[in-house]
Parts: structure tokens; sequence; C-alpha cells
């Protein structure tokens, strides 16, 4: 029976595979940037309300929409072991975001006197940009963590168990663990 190690990925590969998670994030943020633009636009303008108050509701649904999209399109090869701590520090790091945009439009409108239309989607779009750095570096560092390699004792244990004919859930263990291998090989290649 051959089997293949996965060895660890050059710089290159690992920028390679950053720069295209770069990529989607973008295309989920952006998808999230549009439905907090329209929210935003259309509390401020169709309801009237604050500045501020528009900025958080906007936000807030931005935040459910861009979820599902990392969730299930970008961070969908994560470890989604624990959905509630998922959850819970998505939306931690979310509003933490948000306070970081709101402070900026709220800094822009009433320290500087920023009161326009116009004037408050600029500091809303610096804002935006400051959160969204924010975001990514949290997201995937303590939100959508990353499966764990096998290492190799622990493919190597599984082969062992394998060898000396163990019951079928030690082949089955070898099984998913190579496979865990080929899947994250192929994620970083990507």
């Amino acid at each position: 029976m051959a089997t293949t190690t996965a060895s660890e990925p050059s710089l290159a590969q690992k920028l390679r595979g950053l720069s295209g998670e770069a990529v989607k994030f973008g295309l989920v943020g952006l998808s999230g940037v549009v439905v907090n633009f329209a929210v935003f636009w259309v509390c401020l303008n169709g309801l009237h309300l604050a500045s501020l108050r528009s900025n958080i509701a906007a936000t807030l649904v931005a935040i459910a929409t861009n979820y599902l999209g990392y969730r299930y399109w970008l961070y969908r090869d994560r470890d989604a072991a624990s959905r509630k701590r998922e959850i819970t520090l998505f939306l931690v790091f979310s509003g933490a975001g948000m306070l970081i945009e709101t402070g900026v439009l709220g800094f822009s409108v009433y320290v500087l006197g920023l009161s326009s239309h116009v004037q408050q989607v600029a500091a809303k779009v610096g804002g935006l940009g400051l959160g969204t750095v924010f975001r990514f570096i949290s997201y995937r560092t303590w939100v959508f963590k990353a499966v764990p390699e096998p290492t190799e004792e622990q493919l190597a244990a599984a082969r062992a168990e394998a060898a000396q004919g163990a019951p079928a859930d030690g082949v089955v263990a070898q099984a998913e663990l190579m496979l865990a291998a080929e899947q994250i090989r192929y994620a970083k290649a990507e």
C-alpha cells in the first residue's frame, strides 16, 4: 500500500494560499459592503435615522450575511466542531470591527463636524477599511481555525495499528488521517 505524507509547504505556497484566501475574503466582504452601504443609505435617507444608528443597523445586517459567506464558502474546510464558540467569537470580533467603523464615523461627524451625507459615507469607507483589516486577521486567526494537520507520529501510529491487524476502527482512523492530510495539501495549493 503506497502512502503519501504531507510535507511542509514552502513560503511561496503559503503566500499563494494566503493571497487566494484574501481574494475570497474580499469577495465575501464586498458583498457585505454592498449590503452595508445599501442599508446605511436607506436608514440615513429613507428612514431619516441618525448616522451612527444607521451605521449600526447596516453593519449588523452585513455581519449576518458575511457569516454565511465565510462559514459556507471561504472557511468551509475549517474546523466547525464547536459552532457555538465560532459564532460567539465571530460576533465578538464583528462587534469590535463595528466599533472601529462607528468610532471613525462618530469622530468625523461629532469632532470634525463633517455632516453632509457624502462626507459621512467617506468617513464610513475609512472606518470600514480599518475594521476590515481587523476582521480579516481575527477571523482567520481565532474564529475559523484551520484543522490541524496530522503529525508524522499520528500517521505512523495509525499505520502501525493497521499493520498489526487492529480492528476496523484503526483502518478507519488511518484513512481519515490520510484523507485529512491530502485535503489540507490540496486546500493549500488552491
